[in-house]
């Protein structure tokens, strides 16, 4: 089920703030975007929450789209792609089995601690 806008927003804002307390000095936010349906330019209520977002804040968002049909120079789709791999088409009926999984993959050479 895909997230709704308002649940990426807040997800966004939580992520921020941690990384805000870490980084106080940030001015910028880049977005690496995929360039599909739900993170479009088109979909105006996403926007809205990001301008939302950047006047609360008082940063600068940054949207980067992937070019289309380019999902491998995106490291979250290579990371999917490599876990999946690593799966091997095993049912993932289980949460347990399904973290026991991503934390045995091993992802540009390195492996999870």
């Amino acid at each position: 089920m895909q997230a709704s806008q308002e649940d990426r927003a807040d997800c966004l804002e939580s992520i921020f703030l941690e990384l805000k307390k870490r980084c106080p000095q940030i001015k910028t936010l880049v977005i690496n975007a995929d360039n599909g349906p739900e993170s479009s330019g088109r979909r105006k209520q996403w926007l809205n929450r990001l301008v939302e977002f950047s006047d609360k804040h008082g940063i600068t968002i940054q949207l980067a789209y992937y070019p289309p049909y380019h999902s491998k120079y995106n490291p979250i789709e290579r990371c999917w792609g490599v876990l999946g791999n690593h799966w091997r088409g095993q049912l993932l009926e289980r949460v347990a089995k399904t973290l026991g999984l991503t934390r045995s993959m091993t992802y540009g050479g390195i492996k999870r601690r």
